[in-house]
């Protein structure tokens, strides 16, 4: 996670008991059917990607991409890259380790209520486009509150509360462009409803029904022209 919520340390605590040995090996592969089964059609094979707030890398250890980018504020990432993913340790308000239109598709997964401000988020988005290439994307993954309600604050390092409305503001003001808006996509967390064999989660990513019953997760996709 980047953004001053937290030392990183307390941050590396905080996950190590959030989610058991037995959750982490679920999650691992339902993000494998994710990034398979659906996020991959939105990252080309000869792209260079960026994942923001990686954590644990579940999404860029798991697409595939010529380059990939694992940015993150604490050093603890690095224990999570696969071989091959690049640590940029930095962060997400100021990812000057990066260079301008160098990234043709930038993601981000429960990452942004983590930031402490609206003004955090908004350099967050500036960022973003800072490094992407003109026609790059970037593909959000984002709880929205008016699904998951108080729930939303379970979790003590949540700070930022957003809906897909405000996050689709946010980033018309700093010139990116939604062109894909879902409000209801993923349940809200890998211990809510989901169905966690891969095959009922392949199936549940075809069926829209389900996800407009089940989700409390928005799907963005914003574009830089």
């Amino acid at each position: 996670m980047s953004g001053p919520v937290a030392r990183s340390e307390d941050l590396a605590r905080l996950y190590a008991v959030r989610f058991s040995d037995a959750e982490r090996a679920r999650k691992e592969r339902l993000w494998q059917v994710l990034c398979r089964g659906f996020l991959q059609r939105y990252v080309p094979a000869d792209a260079t990607v960026l994942d923001i707030g990686a954590g644990q890398c579940e999404f860029v250890n798991h697409i595939a991409a010529r380059r990939r980018l694992a940015l993150d504020l604490s050093d603890d990432v690095r224990r999570f890259a696969a071989p091959g993913v690049e640590v940029v340790q930095a962060a997400s308000t100021d990812m000057r380790p990066l260079d301008a239109d160098s990234v043709d598709v930038a993601f981000a997964s429960n990452f942004f209520e983590h930031l402490p401000t609206r003004e955090a988020l908004l350099a967050t988005l500036a960022e973003v486009r800072r490094v992407l290439r003109r026609g790059g994307r970037l593909l959000v993954i984002q709880p929205n509150i008016r699904f998951v309600g108080g729930a939303y604050w379970d979790f003590i390092d949540h700070t930022l509360p957003l809906t897909e409305r405000s996050l689709v503001e946010a980033l018309e003001m700093t010139g990116l462009e939604p062109i894909e808006v879902r409000a209801r996509f993923l349940p809200f967390t890998t211990k809510s409803a989901l169905p966690q064999h891969p095959f009922l989660v392949w199936l549940y990513l075809k069926v829209p029904l389900a996800q407009r019953l089940l989700g409390r997760q928005s799907w963005i996709v914003a574009v830089k022209r």
